[in-house]
């Protein structure tokens, strides 16, 4: 169970956010597929538990600002949601309701025992033709709103161009998209090949809740004509 409804003077008590991330070791060396599939599944299945889900997605948002070395982004989250930090991490919260929240360590960093996916790879190994980078493929998007849906991509795309082509499929506006892949924040001028990213992989898109809050205008309504009187 990862709420727990107390009156512990535990949850009163709140500190800032530590910079330092935790260090742990997998009882398994971890690929880092398996590591983000092991994220993917907690933060599906958390919000069906006790607790409120929007300080599930505040507490999500606040783990990656951290894996991206964004601390004070962390830190105005976890204010902004009202939550409090007994201990200064985010292994241990509370809301303001009183309930506790509690994220595994591998949501917040990973295993010092993470097996590279390229590891195995000859460094020596040529680089694939520029068009074999251009054949495409179909990507998976996860937004912040909970919709996955698939891209067509090539890995010579950009992420500037990938968030046009999801502004064109989703009306959302490319400034209000933030993407990250593996805990790392991509710009607009990266391409997926220098993410190493794979058919299988999935991207996570973070959507500004205020492209989301403003009203599309709705189109003029044609009024039938008017039965001419015989």
């Amino acid at each position: 169970m990862r709420i727990v409804k107390t009156t512990s003077t535990d949850c009163r008590r709140n500190e800032p956010l530590k910079k330092d991330r935790p260090k742990w070791k997998s009882d398994y060396p971890m690929t880092e597929g398996q590591l983000r599939s092991k994220r993917d599944e907690f933060w599906d299945t958390a919000p069906a538990f006790e607790g409120r889900k929007e300080i599930w997605d505040a507490l999500k948002a606040a783990a990656v600002a951290l894996e991206c070395n964004d601390h004070e982004l962390a830190q105005a989250i976890v204010d902004g949601a009202s939550i409090t930090l007994p201990h200064g991490t985010l292994t241990e919260c509370y809301d303001e309701l009183g309930n506790r929240y509690q994220l595994p360590v591998y949501c917040l960093a990973p295993p010092i025992n993470l097996i590279s996916e390229r590891s195995d790879e000859d460094p020596s190994d040529s680089p694939e033709p520029p068009a074999a980078s251009k054949k495409e493929f179909q990507l998976k998007v996860r937004l912040s709103t909970g919709k996955d849906l698939r891209l067509s991509v090539s890995m010579v795309d950009t992420i500037g161009q990938l968030k046009k082509q999801l502004q064109v499929q989703e009306d959302i506006d490319a400034v209000h998209q933030r993407w990250f892949f593996s805990g790392k924040l991509l710009t607009d001028k990266t391409r997926l090949q220098d993410t190493k990213i794979q058919k299988d992989f999935v991207i996570q898109v973070i959507v500004n809740p205020q492209a989301l809050q403003a009203p599309k205008p709705s189109p003029p309504t044609t009024t039938g004509s008017s039965p001419v009187p015989e």
